[in-house]
């Protein structure tokens, strides 16, 4: 938005710039500049300037030739063709005496960024290149990584790059830096700046010259040179012995991320290296500044993934200060879940117990939810101290308890009877929509043990007309169910009025949709009600927090010392906004057997005398039975981390795209392999988005975009990240990126020979209508039998090549597509 008034200041401005009088006095004319940067500087558009400042760069006062290289290199794109003017100006400049004239001159004339005068610059460049000050020569390098930047389909001269290339042992460390820099943007197409033996270990040898950052630069490129023999490798980790231990912590942390780079296949020294940087990592807790203290205290959780006891001993360093901000208490406390064992547990407890009165919400919410991940090892102390805490009657309080003490009975089933007996009154106090979306579930689940259960739903249903969530209300349907298989006499009349209401007079399709769906199960009977609602009540296999296997450095070195840490949840992220612990995707064991998930909502689905169930079931059971073999013998885990966001999976997904095109259904590069597959599953087409992405996350899939059901073409897009053992200590990865496409030609022609011929009425008996579906399914078995039916096809795109770890990822792809087909069939 222009600056209010701003024409009239332009037009005083000019008519000072153009005074004689003013460019006479030499002070009066650099206020005079001044005063037009300060207006530009506050959004006045003073590019109407640009030819009178054009003549102010003309001068030997260098304060004055900053100020009026500022204005050209912001307005320039607007003026290019009165840029021109100023070339010769800075190329008179270049020649200058004075270094500091010589290095301005070259800075800017880079900065001016117009592809017009690129052969005006390249000379002055070359020469600033071998120019007798350093500050000349550092401009010039940074110049030509500028230059190519404007034009990246451009090469730059293989005379310069080897000029560069020689300049690497420049005597000035800043000089030799920013050629590792220059050269990473000139040669990015190629891998960047090519590393070898005697230039590693000249780095090497001129790193304590550097500053801090030059330092980290030289630490992060030298990650690409593998040492050619074991004696090589401990001399450059020599070399390296006294940044590891550096007071500065980024030359600490690109350091440790070079030492795991080299010692990928020495986890011995890995874990060595881990323990001299307790000392400066515990320094740099402590730093005044609170987003290093925050980095230390992120990268402290991922080294305690593979050494538990690593800050054991100095747990009390973790302890939170009172002025400390809320986002550095809460990765305090979830590095103190990490580090308790049976000596610090009490004190560990009582300390948390103070954090849970904190004047923040969502600090004494995270206390209380640590207190929950700790009752996994110690739960009747933690069960002591959140009893306690309920009893403090506050909102936010009682909510963290009451879903703390939900996921934790889901883990530890023996703590069923402590919760139940503490949550009785306990919904008086519950005022937000995740607190009593715990609390149903619990009485749905445990309603038999809880003796007011049917009184407290009773009052849930009184007031379900003024329930504005939607979770709630959804909650409340499931656990009225439950309780009614296991109360049915106290439950019976309140579950009439819910169903009635949540069908008749419910504006929500969701909960509808659900009510409905539970109205229809009950009229199936009690029995295949039960066998649908009441599942498992726990989950113990996920293992309690004290003598978890620690993890091979491997698994998380790459994304040390970078972004990935400070994005990183929780380990067991426990947000009470997940709903019930049914619905957490908790992550992927690599010894789960992914067929005992899908298998058994598959069997479910069907009823057992329908004869549409049993040729279902008939058709895939080969499908499921090879696919669940297949799947359980594949040493294969998938992950979701590192996370890939879209443009990045449409800048890797279109790079590889033409060459994939081209040759057809499979093609192999030296980095990548692309992979054609057809499923036969037509009816994953009018699955639902949210039932898609679910299955999908169950194992540890995530879907990026999709058409909406119904909706032809239907295409999803996808990614995973595998993980293979390739021997005790380290494991391989590679990254999968996936389309489905499902086109619908055999279905559309199906539509069009369907309308030419009639259309067969719906009403009749219903054993018509049963023969009717057996003879449909029996006819569709038979096209796929034939290949007339047409499949989703599945283009996949690996990198690096691994053609297991795809093999075993096209068995799981399938396996769940086969099974939500097999639901909407």
């Amino acid at each position: 938005m222009p600056y209010l008034g701003g024409e009239e200041t332009v037009r005083e401005l000019r008519r000072a710039l153009s005074n004689p009088h003013v460019q006479s006095d030499q002070l009066r004319y650099r206020n005079t500049i001044l005063k037009v940067i300060r207006v530009m500087s506050q959004g006045v558009d003073v590019s109407g300037l640009f030819s009178e400042m054009v003549k102010a760069c003309a001068t030997v006062d260098i304060v004055q030739k900053k100020l009026v290289y500022v204005f050209l290199c912001s307005y320039a794109a607007l003026n290019p063709e009165l840029s021109l003017l100023v070339i010769n100006t800075l190329r008179k400049d270049c020649q200058d005496p004075n270094p500091m004239v010589r290095s301005l001159a070259l800075r800017n004339m880079t900065n001016l960024r117009l592809p017009s005068l690129v052969e005006y610059v390249e000379q002055p460049l070359t020469a600033g290149l071998r120019d007798r000050a350093a500050c000349v020569r550092r401009v010039a390098v940074l110049g030509w990584a500028k230059l190519h930047n404007l034009q990246p389909s451009s090469e730059i001269d293989a005379v310069v790059v080897n000029e560069l290339y020689s300049m690497l042992r420049d005597p000035d460390p800043v000089v030799m830096v920013n050629c590792l820099r220059a050269l990473e943007e000139i040669l990015r197409g190629e891998g960047g700046v090519a590393i070898n033996k005697p230039i590693t270990h000249h780095l090497l040898n001129r790193l304590k010259d550097c500053d801090i950052w030059g330092q980290c630069e030289v630490l992060k490129i030298l990650q690409r040179y593998q040492p050619q023999s074991e004696d090589e490798l401990f001399d450059i980790l020599s070399l390296l012995d006294t940044s590891l231990v550096s007071p500065h912590p980024p030359v600490m942390a690109a350091t440790l991320s070079l030492f795991l780079s080299l010692c990928s296949a020495l986890p011995s020294v890995s874990l060595a290296a881990l323990e001299r940087m307790r000392g400066p990592l515990l320094a740099a807790c402590g730093s005044a500044s609170r987003e290093m203290r925050f980095t230390a205290l992120c990268h402290i959780q991922l080294l305690l993934r593979s050494v538990p006891g690593l800050m054991g001993a100095h747990y009390k360093r973790f302890f939170c200060g009172y002025a400390e901000p809320a986002y550095i208490k809460q990765r305090k406390m979830q590095v103190l879940v990490e580090l308790v064992n049976d000596e610090n547990v009490a004190m560990l407890l009582d300390e948390l117990k103070g954090y849970c009165t904190d004047v923040n919400t969502d600090t004494a919410q995270a206390a209380i939810s640590a207190i929950g991940r700790i009752g996994r090892s110690y739960s009747d102390r933690c069960l002591e101290i959140l009893t306690g805490l309920l009893g403090l009657k506050q909102d936010h309080i009682t909510s963290a308890v009451v879903q703390t003490m939900r996921d934790l009975i889901w883990v530890c089933p023996q703590c069923s009877d402590t919760v139940c007996f503490a949550l009785e009154g306990s919904e008086e106090t519950l005022q937000d929509a995740e607190g009593r979306q715990a609390l149903l579930w619990l009485l749905g689940v445990y309603g038999e043990r809880i003796s007011n259960a049917p009184y407290t739903l009773e009052v849930f249903i009184d007031g379900v007309r003024s329930e504005a969530s939607l979770g709630v209300k959804m909650e409340l349907l499931t656990a009225t169910i439950r309780l009614f298989l296991c109360r049915p006499a106290e439950t019976q009349d309140m579950l009439g009025r819910l169903l009635h209401y949540c069908i008749e007079e419910e504006t929500d399709m969701c909960v509808r949709d659900q009510a409905l769906l539970y109205y229809r199960l009950l009229h199936c009977g009690m029995e295949e009600t039960r066998k649908v609602l009441q599942g498992r009540r726990s989950d113990p296999s996920l293992g309690v927090l004290i003598g978890r296997p620690a993890e091979p450095v491997n698994q998380w070195a790459s994304s040390f010392n970078t972004l990935e840490p400070l994005k990183q949840a929780t380990v067991e992220s426990e947000s009470a906004s997940r709903g019930s612990p049914e619905h957490v995707t908790f992550d992927h064991k690599p010894d789960t057997v992914l067929s005992e998930t899908l298998t058994c909502s598959y069997a479910e689905d069907a009823k057992p005398g329908s004869d549409s169930a049993a040729l279902r079931s008939d058709s895939s059971a080969i499908v499921l039975a090879s696919s669940a073999a297949a799947v359980a013998a594949t040493p294969l885990s998938l992950s979701l981390s590192p996370a890939l966001n879209p443009e990045e999976f449409e800048r890797l997904w279109l790079q590889r795209q033409p060459l994939h095109a081209e040759k057809g259904a499979e093609v192999t590069e030296e980095d990548c392999v692309w992979r054609e597959e057809c499923i036969q599953c037509p009816a994953i087409s009018q699955c639902s988005p949210q039932s898609l992405q679910a299955a999908m996350q169950l194992v540890n899939i995530q879907t990026l975009a999709f058409t909406p059901p119904h909706t032809l073409p239907w295409r999803v897009y996808l990614y995973t990240h595998t993980q293979q053992a390739c021997s005790a200590d380290t494991s391989h990865s590679t990254l999968i990126l996936g389309e489905l496409l499902y086109t619908g030609e055999s279905q559309q022609r199906g539509e069009r020979k369907g309308t030419a011929d009639g259309q067969v009425g719906v009403e009749g008996s219903k054993d018509k209508q049963v023969k009717e579906q057996t003879e449909t399914t029996a006819g569709r078995l038979g096209e796929r039998e034939n290949g007339k039916d047409e499949g989703v096809k599945v283009t996949l795109l690996q990198q690096p090549r691994d053609d297991k770890a795809l093999e075993g990822f096209v068995v799981i792809l399938t396996t769940v597509l086969h099974t939500l087909a097999s639901e909407r069939a």
